[in-house]
């Protein structure tokens, strides 16, 4: 069994807070990823080395500050995976955040203890970061409402990136008010686009186990939709293989000098997906590249900004803390075959807590054309669980 540890790294004395305590997010408790700068603090990464190699920051990063002007208040930084590399919120050198929801279960990575804070009512909002998947699948694990925002919307300056092109800051909170309200102090809400026209891709569906898609179908409001594949003539494990590719050589750019020189003593899984990433060649990104600029051009012509695309969050529910190493592998890949679709264009995604599934939280997916993010949170409110649903 996974020893457990708490969900904030570091918890400050006192609240950080702006320079106005009257704001949007006033009086709202905000817990920050470690991958996050704030000035005076030292930033993580869930990776001992990290933080003693880099010392404390001496800015903040343009994200938090946008909260700190809003009038929220940081409680302090959380748990992530060692260098955000990985889902499930397993850190070899920090503990498993305990998953509030369910917990026998694994609280989802690489923003668990964002999540896991959120989840147990420690904080409103909790900031994370999102490459593969690590707001969606922690906020559909720990039974949250989890938002990838459109990619470039907010500024990852200051976050210990891993794949730049796919890296965005993310929010949980446990209502859409709250999550309306972040939304706002980042961009104006638009004209909302009438009317919508709702999309459960059978391909995404089918890659959910049974019991999952059963339990979320049952959960789901009814509303007129077309339920056509969302890559016709095609299979999703080869945007998959693009993902992997892709990701990959970008962050062995990124990190790997670093890596190379400090040789940090990385958990299992996380070693050997660093070992290869490094083995990843120029040839193959190139050809990965060309695959993504495929997918990008097929999903802008497929999304307009009218339709919204409906779908589980995860393959299933939260693996068991006792899990083995190998198993967690597998499933790790089964959700990043659903969760690569937004990454590979850049949409915004948000995670509902709709249903449960041997007793614990499985998340539904709204997804939508960049830029369409106050039209998905707006959206949502058709899809909010009833008390039963989440029973």
């Amino acid at each position: 069994m996974l020893p457990t540890c708490d969900p904030f790294i570091a918890r400050f004395d006192s609240p950080l807070k702006g320079q106005s305590p009257s704001g949007a997010l006033a009086g709202l408790r905000v817990g920050v990823k470690d991958g996050f700068d704030i000035a005076g603090h030292v930033t993580g990464a869930g990776c001992p080395e990290w933080g003693q190699f880099h010392g404390a920051a001496t800015a903040t990063s343009p994200v938090v500050q946008v909260l700190l002007d809003a009038g929220a208040e940081l409680i302090g930084k959380t748990q992530m995976d060692e260098l955000a590399y990985s889902l499930m919120g397993v850190n070899a050198r920090y503990g498993t955040p305990l998953n509030p929801a369910a917990q026998d279960r694994v609280p989802g990575g690489s923003s668990s203890g964002s999540a896991a804070s959120v989840a147990a009512g420690l904080v409103d909002i909790g900031l994370g970061s999102d490459t593969g998947g690590s707001v969606r699948l922690p906020a559909s694990f720990c039974g949250v409402y989890g938002w990838r925002p459109t990619h470039g919307l907010m500024s990852g300056d200051s976050l210990v990136p891993l794949a730049p092109s796919y890296d965005t800051p993310g929010f949980f909170t446990r209502d859409l008010m709250t999550m309306a309200t972040v939304a706002s102090v980042f961009q104006d809400a638009p004209v909302t686009v009438k009317p919508i026209k709702f999309w459960l891709p059978s391909d995404l569906w089918s890659l959910a186990e049974s019991g999952v898609s059963a339990a979320l179908r049952d959960a789901l409001p009814v509303v007129d939709h077309r339920s056509d594949p969302v890559l016709p003539d095609g299979d999703l494990s080869d945007w998959l293989g693009a993902f992997r590719i892709h990701q990959g050589y970008e962050i062995w750019q990124t990190l790997g000098p670093w890596i190379t020189q400090n040789q940090p003593d990385f958990g299992p899984g996380i070693r050997e997906r660093f070992e290869t990433a490094s083995r990843i060649t120029r040839q193959d990104f190139d050809r990965a590249v060309e695959k993504r600029c495929a997918i990008r051009e097929h999903l802008e012509k497929a999304i307009d900004p009218a339709t919204i695309l409906v779908f589980p969050t995860s393959p299933g529910a939260a693996p068991l803390r006792s899990t083995q190493q190998s198993d967690l592998e597998l499933f790790r890949n089964a959700a990043l075959t659903m969760l690569c679709v937004a990454g590979h264009a850049g949409l915004p995604q948000i995670s509902i807590p709709l249903a449960t599934y041997t007793g614990a939280p499985v998340g539904l997916s709204l997804a939508g054309a960049r830029g369409a993010d106050h039209l998905l949170i707006k959206t949502a409110q058709i899809f909010e669980p009833k008390p039963q649903d989440r029973a």
